[in-house]
């Protein structure tokens, strides 16, 4: 029985052994699903891989950037089923819109003229110019600048944007007071848009100390709208 039981064990650790392990990219925190992955969220560790090495990843490059689709828990080897590239397949359903927290996306309106002739990409910068009639008097002005362009034209199935020659839309990210606003023009005006040098881009928007969150608006009027841009009127 001795012999019997040591032989057995003998056998469990021999096939034990000739499990095939591998340095592979590992989770170091538990990571959430459409988030994409920061560099310091992973980390290098020796693990089994069977007879599956080609579902993993030897290099924190790989995965960085990558957008999990399901919860990825810490210390668990990262493999290629349950990661995608930001826009691409089912991530493109589950990655989150890159709006820092305190603001919102916002879609409007854009085409050729209306638009810098389709020269706006994703990560620009652009300004908002408000043309309002009222009466005989036309006057424009612009109403915002620096506005961060995060999308250009609709997301399409499988990935990646609209192929139309110009888009008819642009995601922005804005203040919800701003949004406000944009909404009132473009019901009661016409809005243009001037492409900014990329010599001049932010990093990241500034939050609005007097619209601090997404409950800071209050509504927008005519009344407010005349207050706040005498010169359009």
């Amino acid at each position: 029985m001795v012999i019997a039981a040591f032989v057995l064990v003998a056998l469990n650790a021999s096939t034990a052994s000739n499990v095939r392990q591998q340095n592979v990219v590992v989770a170091t925190k538990d990571i959430p699903p459409r988030i994409p992955i920061d560099s310091g969220s992973l980390a290098i560790a020796l693990v089994p891989v069977g007879n599956l090495p080609d579902l993993y990843f030897s290099r924190i490059d790989q995965v960085k950037g990558m957008v999990p689709l399901v919860n990825i828990p810490k210390d668990q080897a990262i493999t290629s089923n349950v990661i995608a590239k930001p826009g691409q397949g089912l991530a493109s359903q589950s990655a989150f819109l890159p709006i820092p927290s305190g603001f919102v996306g916002i879609t409007i309106p854009t085409s050729e003229q209306q638009g810098v002739a389709g020269n706006i990409q994703p990560d620009d910068y652009i300004a908002i110019i408000a043309t309002v009639t009222t009466g005989a008097k036309v006057a424009s002005k612009t109403v915002f600048v620096n506005v961060h362009v995060i999308r250009v034209g609709m997301e399409v199935p499988g990935g990646g944007a609209s192929t139309a020659a110009t888009a008819t839309s642009l995601t922005v990210v804005v203040t919800q007071c701003q949004a406000e606003f944009i909404t009132w023009f473009l019901t009661y005006a016409s809005l243009k848009y001037d492409l900014e040098s990329y010599q001049d881009y932010g990093q990241q928007p500034s939050k609005d100390p007097n619209c601090p969150s997404v409950d800071s608006a209050k509504g927008v009027t005519l009344q407010l709208v005349q207050k706040t841009y005498p010169t359009l009127f």
